[in-house]
């Protein structure tokens, strides 16, 4: 057990799992080989004697392993994880009955195995030189983490977006393995509007000078593109609704326009702040192998029909789809599409598109209609 409370929090602890050693190096899909590979993760909870109580939390893009809580090493006033709204105890994913166990992806930066970690061959960051990923070789490692954890079942994955992506990946590849699945906001492939956003994020990196083609760990990096790609990427995580509720057309801190490029308004202020604050804490090489291992990801039998799903027909799995009204990146049309497909491979599925006006982090934001729906469906799987 590696969760308590402590002073009436929830106090987690980072850890690391190392495999993939050479000359046992990891094959990934690509056909490339990677060893070793560091796995940063962390546990909530109680593992049952008869280890049946696992969940699996699966982050998005940008995220981490700290899904919820406050780590040892925090200071007063420090953010609790991504998820503490849906994750502890008593919660949503109640930590007092299931161990939860949330892993960093590989391509991360977040102390998983990625370009700016050290490549064993040349003893200096990876950069471009780090081979290319695929959401399946993030679920193979997080398979290997679970080996090395000795759990052999899944009460549950739940994730969204690129999370969601790896709940629909873990069920794929290791249908045996999982009880349950919980893909919230998220698709069977991007659409050519998602790929779209993420190619014009990828494009304000390279094209920032400081960039040099990926190697400029040690040296100033493109800290101009990757903040321009974050506030791409965070005008698809809101919605109009939400940005005119915001936002409006408030100006910032003026009385009238600057007749300039300052930011006027309130809007353009906030995205610059999202943009120079995600520099402080992401990689922009991982922001460009984790895009792109997202719009690779195709569930899509596109030897059939593009309604189809890759088969299923041997898991005994039940779903949970959340989709939200206003997510116009991975919009509903997407979840009911997924619904379909799994309901022809004669999938147990449940679905719910919660109203919401906060665009596709809506899945993000404390909401009781999500810890209630939740924690029912946990419920019922443990107790099938």
């Amino acid at each position: 057990m590696t969760a308590s409370k402590h002073q009436s929090r929830l106090v987690v602890k980072q850890h690391f799992y190392t495999f993939a050693e050479p000359p046992r190096q990891m094959l990934l899909e690509s056909g490339a080989r990677l060893g070793p590979v560091t796995i940063a993760y962390e546990t909530y909870g109680q593992l049952s004697a008869t280890r049946d109580n696992v969940i699996l939390v699966t982050h998005a893009f940008s995220g981490d392993s700290h899904v919820a809580g406050y780590l040892a090493t925090d200071k007063e006033g420090a953010k609790p994880g991504w998820w503490d709204s849906l994750v502890g105890p008593g919660k949503g994913i109640n930590t007092d009955r299931y161990f939860v166990i949330c892993s960093n992806i590989l391509g991360s930066c977040m102390g998983s195995t990625g370009p700016s970690s050290i490549n064993p061959a040349t003893n200096k960051p990876f950069g471009l030189d780090f081979p290319m990923v695929t959401i399946g070789d993030m679920v193979d490692a997080q398979k290997a983490l679970l080996d090395h954890l000795q759990i052999k079942s899944l009460l549950a994955v739940v994730g969204g977006s690129v999370g969601g992506m790896q709940v629909l990946e873990w069920c794929i590849r290791y249908p045996k393995m999982v009880r349950s699945a919980v893909p919230l906001a998220t698709t069977m492939r991007h659409s050519a509007l998602a790929i779209a956003f993420n190619e014009v994020a990828r494009q304000s990196i390279m094209a920032d000078p400081n960039w040099n083609q990926g190697d400029y760990y040690g040296k100033k990096g493109p800290d101009l593109g990757l903040a321009i790609a974050r506030m791409i990427g965070h005008v698809t995580y809101l919605s109009d609704e939400a940005m005119r509720q915001k936002f409006g057309r408030r100006l910032q801190n003026k009385k009238d326009f600057s007749f300039g490029f300052d930011a006027d308004f309130q809007v353009e202020s906030y995205l610059r702040y999202q943009g120079s604050k995600f520099v402080r804490r992401f990689d922009a090489n991982s922001l460009l192998y984790i895009t792109k291992a997202a719009d690779y990801f195709d569930l899509v039998d596109n030897l059939t029909t593009s309604e189809s799903i890759r088969d299923l027909s041997d898991a005994a799995i039940k779903f949970l789809v959340i989709s939200y009204t206003s997510d116009w990146l991975y919009p509903t049309y997407q979840s009911r599409e997924l619904v379909q497909a799994l309901k022809r491979c004669g999938q147990d599925v449940s679905f719910c598109e919660i109203k919401a006006d906060c665009g596709h982090d809506a899945f993000l934001i404390p909401d009781k209609r999500l810890s209630d729906l939740i924690r029912g469906f946990l419920k019922g799987v443990a107790n099938d």
